[in-house]
């Protein structure tokens, strides 16, 4: 691109350049000869410096490789830029820096000496974010800078590369959910000794169902194509739930309740593709359905999920019920008695729950003491209350003394009582209690299987209301 002689010209330059008019112009008026020698060098030597800069333009090739490309939060990456000099001649001093993002950390910056025709330069740089999120990292910026400073010609070089940080995976015992939800292991052989055809629990015809599973004599008694529910399948199929409203999260930065949610529900969903069985996730604005490359994309898009402004959690708590069943493992936040009533009545008979509750409370007041109901207390006693005495907030809050009598159920102790009551797993995390730990509190892969095996049959209950 053709610039004009003026263009880059530092303040240094300009300042030159402005000298030595007003000399030349002064010692022209007044007759004084060496006052305009002084003038005319001034005038000359920024334009003779931009002259040598433009002819620095060299054509030159630059590209960038990222590996991995994507990576989870608070791991490093490796940036490699090649720079290849295709132009006819050997190249001068350049200085080159690369545009990355602020939360990425500071531009790296090189000197290239010179390179000579056809020849080539390999910059490298680690990379590393403790913020998740897609950056795009580029282009890069030559500079053409002449010995004096007076001219400085900048070229940028090369396109965007796509940079993806996605949340922290924390590695899952296989205790809890395991291949055995594949139709292995005791609970599988349970269920096939007893199921027969007339334990067969039709549902209405659905777009993509098979025909071969329609069963004709509930179709002939409903009057309405029905089909055989089949239970292999849904022990193959795990939903996860994140509840990612705005308004069911505290604290702020890495360390805020939201991103420990968003965190839990990668670490879910990998564990559970790992384990082989069909993966979907549903969010309260975001629904991603089974397919190739399932791992990839809830990375992906956990990596740029950002608060909900909505105030519900309708939408997937319908997508969950369409769903159907298989295994549920909800991450909430803080929940209310209806919404913890609505999420209980999404599991159904023969499938599994398991709810992953925030103590978001925590989170909102760190120097706040202990609860007197605390999360372990929570996980190791069923008996607490279901509805919060009266004179009490949402929260379990006495409106009158601004104090929580030490008897009162918490708002996270009844959304857990109302959980297992309906036969769902529920585990607390709090900051004290991570994911890790958390999921090992609860129950055996192999008793949920029993349990959910039973739950199919009259007389039995709801499996284990841990």
């Amino acid at each position: 691109m053709r610039t004009s002689l003026l263009s880059g010209m530092t303040t240094r330059g300009a300042s030159f350049l402005a000298a030595g008019i007003a000399a030349a112009l002064t010692g022209y008026l007044l007759g004084e000869r060496a006052l305009l020698c002084v003038g005319v060098a001034l005038v000359a030597l920024p334009l003779l410096a931009a002259m040598a800069a433009r002819r620095g333009q060299y054509r030159l090739s630059v590209s960038r490789v990222i590996k991995p490309p994507r990576v989870p939060a608070g791991h490093t990456a490796k940036v490699t830029l090649r720079v290849e000099n295709i132009s006819r001649g050997s190249t001068g001093l350049l200085l080159a820096e690369d545009a990355v993002p602020y939360a990425l950390g500071a531009r790296p910056r090189y000197v290239l000496d010179k390179i000579e025709r056809r020849g080539t330069r390999e910059l490298s740089y680690p990379l590393r974010s403790d913020l998740r999120g897609k950056f795009e990292i580029g282009p890069l910026s030559l500079r053409v800078a002449d010995s004096f400073g007076l001219v400085e010609i900048s070229r940028s070089l090369s396109g965007r590369t796509t940079f993806v940080v996605t949340p922290r995976v924390v590695p899952l015992a296989r205790t809890v959910i395991s291949r055995a939800w594949g139709g292995e292991g005791e609970g599988h052989a349970r269920l096939a000794s007893m199921a027969g055809e007339d334990d067969v629990i039709p549902r209405e015809y659905r777009d993509g169902d098979e025909r071969r599973r329609v069963h004709w004599r509930s179709t002939a008694r409903y009057g309405e194509l029905m089909v055989r529910r089949e239970e292999q399948r849904w022990r193959n199929r795990a939903t996860v739930l994140l509840d990612s409203r705005s308004m069911s999260h505290a604290g702020t930065g890495t360390a805020s309740s939201f991103e420990i949610a968003v965190s839990a529900a990668a670490s879910v969903g990998v564990h559970v593709t790992q384990e082989g069985l069909t993966c979907q996730f549903i969010s309260d604005s975001d629904i991603i359905r089974a397919g190739p490359f399932l791992q990839d994309r809830l990375l992906d898009a956990l990596a740029v999920i950002r608060p909900s402004s909505l105030r519900t959690l309708d939408r997937a708590f319908k997508e969950l019920k369409v769903v159907g069943g298989g295994v549920i493992i909800a991450v909430m936040g803080r929940l209310s008695q209806p919404e913890a009533r609505q999420l209980a009545a999404c599991r159904t008979e023969g499938s599994q729950g398991i709810a992953l509750l925030l103590d978001v409370v925590a989170w909102a007041d760190t120097k706040r003491p202990p609860s007197p109901v605390s999360p372990l207390a929570i996980e190791a006693d069923d008996s607490v209350g279901i509805d919060a005495p009266a004179g009490a907030d949402g929260h379990g809050m006495d409106v009158a003394s601004g104090q929580r009598p030490p008897s009162q159920p918490t708002e996270l102790a009844t959304a857990a009582a109302i959980l297992r009551a309906a036969g769902w797993h529920v585990t607390i995390v709090s900051p004290d209690s991570p994911l890790s730990m958390a999921w090992q509190r609860l129950p055996r892969a192999a008793e949920m299987l029993v349990a959910t095996g039973t739950s199919l049959y009259p007389g039995a209950g709801n499996g284990d209301a841990r």
